[in-house]
């Protein structure tokens, strides 16, 4: 501790000498402490016209081609196959558990469609001991780190398999094993978390990644993370999932200037911007991020454009904010899928054949796993009180015991049968 301290008292003393000298030259030379000095003798407004849009990085084109072989990430071909097969994967459990929730079957659900170039090219570029902080929408990562379709589906039936216990509604996975940290609901409290626990990861060749929405990127706490990020100097990759709509509110109307990228300069955050439609640019993007977060101790913050082609939720009718022609284009000539899997047939790595083998494959794997998940029995009514404190305190055991009472008088009205 006193080494700490002495070693924050010695900068803050070079810091200081530094400013006093600075003060010391001619007024012409002058640099104010609060930021970097270019002189002008002409008065005019900086606004998001003074500059050109950030460029948005692309590896491959919209039919699948590389047009500068000296950014082809140069992947196995095991690898290639596992990242098609996984988004092929999350689509066909998509829309099995979407239609579950609009047959009643679980409460709450959300698609991954026309962004799964996003989880699965910043996937395969990471270590399973780097530590993820998701938001809603990262189901891809998950199964890339080898959480299980039978993991999703306990999950989002709260049966005894979920490593939850129930206590979350669905899609809010989490995973100490993979190192993803479960799933909040409340809006970017992940975005500062993650922040924290990249100081706290200094020096342990690891980095944080932090998912999250450009509608997150409106709220309080995301300024907070980034400015948090950059002044402790933490290992952490911001990355922006923007896919045009917050729940149903267009990029336009949540702010102005160019995108979520133009914010990083701003707080000394180096910044990339790529098409996340397009999986090796995602990939070749978070690799180069990973590599500068762990040799410098810095954050970086990676904006990936993409589209959200699904409603938000199943709570949600995304035809009531645009239109279903805007949503057919992205869906035919934008599809991150389709892009890539282009790309595979073109090198003879895929063809017509493997791709009707895979679909049948997945999905009646989903549908076995969603059977089986649906009939497992719920975990007992007693995990609501054990596993938050290693000590039970006697006000929560105070209110098992009254639980138990309850559940005993109207026990013909409790389904007691299903949980285990």
């Amino acid at each position: 501790m006193f080494v700490r301290q002495a070693s924050a008292i010695l900068r803050r003393y070079i810091k200081t000498n530094q400013r006093l000298k600075a003060f010391s030259t001619t007024s012409s030379s002058i640099d104010y402490p609060g930021a970097q000095v270019i002189w002008s003798d002409k008065l005019s407004f900086t606004n998001s016209h003074s500059y050109a849009p950030i460029p948005t990085y692309r590896v491959l084109n919209s039919q699948g081609q590389i047009k500068n072989a000296s950014e082809d990430p140069n992947l196995c071909k095991d690898v290639l196959e596992k990242m098609y097969k996984d988004m092929v994967l999350l689509n066909v459990m998509d829309k099995i558990l979407y239609e579950s929730q609009r047959q009643g079957r679980i409460s709450f659900y959300m698609t991954n469609f026309g962004e799964e170039a996003t989880h699965i090219g910043s996937a395969a570029a990471l270590s399973v001991d780097d530590l993820v902080y998701g938001q809603y929408r990262e189901a891809g990562v998950l199964l890339w780190r080898g959480f299980t379709i039978a993991d999703c589906v306990s999950q989002c039936y709260g049966n005894k398999e979920d490593g939850g216990k129930g206590r979350q509604m669905p899609v809010h996975y989490g995973s100490k094993k993979l190192n993803f940290v479960t799933i909040s609901s409340p809006l970017t409290t992940q975005m500062p978390q993650a922040a924290g626990a990249a100081y706290a990861l200094k020096g342990k060749n690891k980095v944080v990644i932090c998912y999250f929405g450009e509608g997150a990127a409106s709220e309080g706490d995301a300024h907070a993370a980034l400015n948090f990020a950059t002044t402790l100097d933490c290992p952490v990759i911001f990355f922006c999932r923007n896919n045009g709509y917050a729940i149903s509110t267009p990029a336009d109307e949540q702010y102005r200037g160019d995108g979520i990228a133009a914010r990083g300069p701003g707080y000394g955050l180096n910044t990339l911007r790529v098409d996340g439609n397009d999986v090796f640019a995602v990939y070749n993007a978070t690799l180069k991020a990973k590599d500068f977060a762990l040799s410098r101790n810095k954050p970086v913050l990676i904006e990936a454009l993409t589209y959200r082609v699904s409603h938000h939720s199943t709570s949600d009718d995304s035809s009531a904010y645009r239109s279903t022609e805007e949503v057919a284009h992205w869906v035919t000539n934008q599809n991150p899928v389709n892009r890539f899997r282009l790309y595979l047939e073109q090198n003879n790595l895929w063809d017509e054949g493997r791709e009707q083998e895979w679909a049948k494959e997945c999905r009646k794997n989903v549908l076995t796993v969603f059977g089986a998940g649906e009939k497992e029995a719920k975990p007992h009514w007693k995990e609501m009180f054990t596993d938050v404190y290693e000590e039970m305190p006697d006000h929560i055991k105070t209110q098992m015991n009254q639980m138990a009472e309850h559940i005993e008088m109207y026990k013909d009205k409790y389904p007691v049968k299903d949980f285990s």
